[in-house]
C-alpha cells in the first residue's frame, strides 16, 4: 500500500502544550572554560518562566531551521532565568558553533518549554554522578537539588585538562569535602577513572547519573552492567554504540525485516502508510505535516509524541518504561501493530 497524499492548505503542527515555544532574551555570555561557554536566558516580557526540574533541557530554536538540546545548569528553584553551558564542537552538527558564534547579549530568540528524561530518583539513598567534559551540565543542577534534601552523593568529574573543565570554582567546596573527585586524563582514557573498580561494587539504594561523550557512556554502561537497570539513569549527546541497557523494555534494536504499517493521525482525522526504509517523520512531512525534530536518531526527545493506541517499536535511547505507555519517538520508532494511533 501506498501513503495517501494530503495536500493542505497550511502545515498541520505534531505538537501540544509541550512544544509551546518560549520567547526570550540571551541576557549574558559568560565564558566558563577553553571553548565552553554560559548562555543565560530570561522571559523576553519579563514574566517568570516555566517552572523546571533538576536534569531538564530545553530545545534552543537557531538560524536557519537548527534545533538543539542544551541541559540547564542552574538551580530549579529559579524562575527568573535559565542557563545552559555549550561546548564549541567544531565536529559536531553546527548548533555549537551557532551558538558561539553568532548569538550575542541582548538577542531575542525563541526556545521550548523544559521537559526531563534525566531525572532525579526519589528512591536513592546514595547519588553517584559521573560527568565527562561538558556533561557536567546537568549534573550541576542535580547536585544543587540533591544538597537541597540533605541527600548523600559523589561526583566524578571527567575532562581532558582542567582548562577544559567548567564549573570549578563553584566545584572546588565539594572537592574539599570529598564529595567531589576530578580526574583528568590529558586524552589518554587510561590515565583517567577507573571506572570498573569505581562501579565495582553495587550497594542497595544507590543509583547512577552518567551525561559526557559517546566512548565514556559506552564504558560506563559496560563497567555497570551489573547493576539493576531501574538504577541506572543517563543521557547521550547520540546515539551510542550500542541501545541504553536502562530503555530496553519494548525495544528493538532493528535487526528483525521492517514491515509497513499505518499512521493514525487522529486530531488531524488521516491515516498515512509508512514503509520499510521511511520513517513516521519522512511521512508526515511529505504529507503537509510540520515536525520538529533534531537528531534523529532517538536520543534528544524532540520529536516525542504522544500515541493514543498500537502497539510501537520503540528504537530510541530516552524514553523509560512509564514514558513509553504513553509516549513514542517518531523520528525512529516503528509499529508492531497495524496500525499507530498519534495524537496528531
Amino acid at each position: 500500500m501506498e501513503a495517501v497524499l494530503v495536500r493542505e492548505e497550511a502545515p498541520v503542527r505534531a505538537s501540544d502544550e509541550r512544544h509551546a515555544k518560549l520567547e526570550v532574551r540571551l541576557k549574558s555570555i559568560t565564558a566558563l572554560a577553553d571553548d565552553i561557554n554560559a548562555f543565560e536566558f530570561v522571559s523576553a516580557n519579563g514574566a517568570l518562566l516555566p517552572a523546571f526540574t533538576a536534569g531538564s533541557h530545553i530545545d534552543v530554536y537557531l538560524a536557519g531551521g537548527v534545533i538543539r538540546q542544551y541541559s540547564l545548569c542552574n538551580s530549579s528553584l529559579e524562575r527568573h532565568r535559565y542557563v545552559v553551558a555549550v561546548l564549541r564542537d567544531e565536529r559536531g552538527r553546527g548548533g555549537s558553533v551557532a551558538m558561539h558564534d553568532t548569538l550575542r547579549a541582548g538577542q531575542k530568540l525563541q526556545i521550548s518549554q523544559p521537559r526531563n528524561h534525566f531525572a532525579l530518583s526519589s528512591a536513592a539513598g546514595l547519588h553517584v554522578f559521573i560527568a565527562g567534559g561538558i556533561g557536567i551540565t546537568p549534573v550541576m543542577a542535580m547536585i544543587d537539588e540533591v544538597r537541597k534534601r540533605g541527600q548523600a552523593f559523589h561526583l566524578y568529574y571527567c575532562a581532558r585538562t582542567a582548562q577544559r573543565a567548567a564549573f570549578l570554582d563553584e566545584l572546588k567546596p565539594l572537592i574539599e569535602s570529598g564529595q567531589a573527585s576530578l580526574h583528568f586524563d590529558n586524552g589518554d582514557p587510561r590515565n583517567g577513572l577507573d571506572l570498573v573498580s569505581t562501579l565495582s561494587g553495587y550497594s542497595s539504594g544507590t543509583h547512577l547519573y552518567y551525561c559526557g561523550p559517546g566512548p565514556l557512556m559506552d564504558a560506563i554502561e559496560a563497567a555497570s552492567a551489573h547493576w539493576p537497570a531501574a538504577t541506572r539513569h543517563c543521557e547521550r549527546f547520540s546515539a551510542g554504540a550500542a541501545a541504553n541497557p536502562t530503555r530496553s523494555s519494548n525495544t528493538d534494536s532493528g535487526s528483525e525485516k521492517d514491515a509497513p504499517f499505518d499512521v493514525e493521525l487522529r486530531r488531524s482525522q488521516k491515516t498515512l502508510t509508512v514503509q520499510p526504509g521511511e520513517s513516521i517523520v519522512d511521512v508526515l512531512r511529505c504529507n503537509g505535516v510540520d515536525v520538529d525534530t533534531s537528531c534523529c536518531e532517538g536520543y534528544c526527545g524532540t520529536c516525542m509524541t504522544r500515541y493514543l493506541a498500537g502497539e510501537p517499536i520503540h528504537r530510541d535511547t530516552v524514553l523509560d518504561d512509564e514514558d513509553r505507555e504513553e509516549f513514542v519517538m517518531i523520528c525512529c520508532a516503528r509499529a508492531k501493530s497495524a496500525t499507530l494511533v498519534l495524537d496528531i
